[in-house]
């Protein structure tokens, strides 16, 4: 029951653990109320949906989970990811850019949940640490950039490259709106005093209702809904007529998309006609839904020009808005400055002052399915494949940076089936995919988490949140919310760890640097860039095991055996002694035979070859065969061949194959000093001095260390 129900090993429950855990769920709400909002902003979604990625994964991944202090639901990381994959495909904050982060959770819920129960919580280790250090980094500074238009209360185009989006948003810094950069500031200024002076207080909920109270009182939301014939520039009332008809064009074809694909779903049969009849809707859907992208990805940019244009209000019955760089002389304003905030129909919204979270719906999300085709499906299994992986080995970091302090036990495969749940039963009720938070879990277990019920403590307060609280965050500002993004990553920037991947080693240190660049080069594709560094990792692993150090081995003055030319050691001409560092298998049997032979072909008046197999760990079917070959050759050319130092498993190989039979008791040793005195006594080498064997005299240990 426990391995299907893993949260019955909580009980039974202390009256102290039940205190302790209330306190942490509670602490752990006041944070993720806010945060979730603003993380919701980071993947592209209204704000309240963060809400939603808050209530039902958090209680399922900690019932579920392996950890019980770690706290699952909205992070950075996953949201920039959700953010920036949908971008490419609808308007963000759109219905359909909400449909597709929904089933984007299912998708990943469902890979979470199927790696899971195969017990594939090791899949985690395929992704090298540099390659995430890397991706981190830059994921953390494309993050802090991606706020800066909120900050500003600019807005920022989305194209294909986004740090020439930053860029041209730069260029128009001198028209921030002060009032928006002002309640940032002053939120951020809040969370970082209080994380120095007061680490104890709830930071983000205090800056959270300082500036929410000061943007109510101050006015500081200030909208317009206008028709478009009030634009007086034809360019850019034509656009936004243009986006209204294609937008209307739009929701008549994906209607007839789904009239299509609900008749080609009851087709049944295989005659010739249903065949046929199959064809035919199938290329209608297809034209139908390349028509959608392509009227989706027009819309997309005539939005974005739209709201680069800074517009300002004729007083007056006319009401008329004008482009600020074109106002004609002697007219009178109203003193603001206007953008277009979005087009529904033939009303145009503005907004003249800061941006605010706004109207929240009341009560629980609907319970409902996500609607999905396989084309949608097919389009997003790469980036839900990314979010898996990224989102998982977040979480399963945070749990064993966890377990080490509570001495738990971390089950990486529960974790997954755990995070699978959560992200399922978050895309059935509205939310976008989730993970476990660093930050929160954090909270959770200073504040003295014992179970995970302050996970479900957590849960009751923001579904409390849900049903009676909302209208109080109508007024809070968007910036405040970019505020608390660009605190929250901040701690995410470690080059450290990246020069520290270099001194380790340079293939780490070039994977690192790689991620990090690729990452940033091509945001927002960062799927692309964690891929790159995880290919380049992996590449470089197996270029480091195809090429594993052999050396020739001579005596040390502390009479061991080492690598004679780092050391400058003596070696003789009649014997060589060549250590091999590595596994043997088909990727580098080539080159332990090109090594073996050219040492040889090195040393013309070589009598004897010891192989020093102590680096030998495993051998394989190609490994094999070569050894077997080798030994026939170079016997057959009058050279002693032995091996020394094997482990266990290498001669269970041998012994299976009769290699070992073949190269005979007699020429395997435990150690390479054994092989040499062995060859000193054997009758069969004579005419060598000792010291040709044993490449000088050893060093006679004192009588205790004997």
């Amino acid at each position: 029951m426990r391995r299907l129900f893993p949260f019955l090993a909580w009980f039974p429950v202390s009256r102290e653990s039940l205190r302790a855990d209330v306190i942490a769920g509670v602490a752990v709400a006041l944070v993720l109320v806010p945060q979730s909002m603003a993380y919701a902003q980071l993947a592209g979604m209204p704000a309240y949906y963060g809400l939603y990625a808050s209530l039902l994964p958090v209680l399922v991944g900690a019932l579920w989970g392996s950890s019980r202090q770690l706290s699952t639901g909205p992070v950075a990381m996953v949201s920039l990811l959700v953010g920036a994959t949908l971008a490419q495909f609808a308007a963000v904050g759109s219905q359909h850019f909400v449909a597709y982060a929904i089933l984007l959770a299912l998708m990943v819920g469902m890979l979470q949940l199927a790696l899971g129960l195969a017990r594939l919580g090791a899949i985690v280790n395929f992704v090298s640490h540099p390659v995430i250090v890397g991706f981190t980094n830059a994921a953390a500074i494309i993050i802090a950039l991606s706020q800066l238009s909120k900050l500003l209360g600019v807005p920022i185009g989305r194209s294909e490259h986004f740090l020439l989006d930053v860029g041209e948003l730069l260029t128009q810094s001198a028209q921030a709106h002060l009032p928006t950069l002002a309640m940032g500031g002053f939120a951020i200024a809040i969370m970082l005093l209080a994380r120095r002076y007061a680490p104890s207080l709830p930071g983000v909920l205090i800056a959270v209702a300082i500036t929410a109270v000061l943007s109510w009182a101050s006015g500081f939301e200030h909208n317009a809904t206008t028709r478009i014939d009030s634009i007086a520039d034809d360019t850019a009332r034509g656009m936004a007529m243009e986006y209204a008809i294609t937008h209307a064009e739009m929701d008549d074809w994906q209607l007839r998309v789904t009239a299509r694909q609900a008749q080609l779903d009851a087709l049944r049969g295989d005659g010739r006609a249903e065949r046929e009849a199959r064809l035919a809707l199938g290329s209608e859907l297809a034209a139908l839904r390349a028509r959608v992208r392509e009227a989706e990805q027009e819309n997309r940019i005539r939005l974005r020009t739209l709201r680069q244009l800074a517009m300002v209000r004729e007083r007056g019955e006319s009401g008329r808005f004008l482009l600020e760089a074109t106002v004609p002389d002697g007219i009178a304003l109203d003193g603001a400055r206007w953008r277009v905030a979005g087009v529904s129909g033939e009303m145009v919204l503005l907004r003249g002052g800061g941006e605010v979270v706004g109207q929240i719906p009341r009560g629980f999300p609907e319970f409902r399915v996500p609607a999905a085709t396989w084309d949608m499906v097919l389009t997003l299994l790469s980036s839900a494949l990314v979010i898996t992986l990224v989102g998982f080995m977040e979480a399963v970091s945070i749990g064993k940076a966890m377990a080490t302090r509570t001495r738990q036990r971390l089950d990486a495969s529960q974790e997954l089936i755990g995070q699978g749940l959560a992200n399922i039963a978050g895309s059935l009720t509205q939310a976008f995919p989730v993970s476990g938070s660093f930050s929160r879990s954090a909270v959770n277990l200073n504040a003295g988490a014992v179970t995970g019920l302050s996970s479900f403590f957590a849960f009751v307060l923001v579904a409390l949140t849900l049903v009676f609280l909302t209208p109080l965050l109508y007024h809070l500002p968007q910036a405040v919310l970019a505020g608390i993004i660009v605190v929250a990553v901040v701690n995410l920037v470690n080059f450290r760890a990246m020069i520290h991947a270099w001194q380790t080693h340079r293939h780490d240190g070039a994977a690192a640097l790689v991620t990090f660049a690729a990452t940033l080069a091509l945001a927002p594709h960062l799927d692309l860039g964690i891929l790159m560094g995880g290919g380049l990792a992996v590449g470089l692993y197996l270029y480091r095991s195809m090429h594993p150090r052999v050396v020739l081995l001579g005596r040390h003055p502390d009479g061991t055996l080492r690598d004679a030319r780092l050391h400058g050691l003596r070696t003789s001409e009649h014997v060589i002694a060549l250590r091999f560092d590595g596994d043997l298998y088909f990727a580098n049997v080539p080159y332990f035979e090109d090594a073996v032979l050219e040492a040889v072909a090195e040393s013309p008046a070589a009598k004897c070859l010891l192989v020093v197999g102590d680096g030998i760990n495993q051998i394989d079917a190609s490994g094999e065969e070569v050894i077997r070959h080798l030994v026939e050759r170079l016997r057959a050319g009058g050279l002693h061949v032995a091996f020394s130092g094997l482990k266990l498993q290498v001669l269970d190989v041998m012994r299976r194959t009769g290699l070992y039979t073949q190269i005979g008791e007699a020429a395997i040793f435990r150690t390479a000093d054994a092989a040499l005195e062995a060859w000193y006594h054997d009758n069969a080498v004579t005419g060598l001095a000792r010291a040709d064997f044993l490449f000088g005299a050893r060093p006679k240990e004192p009588p205790e260390k004997r």
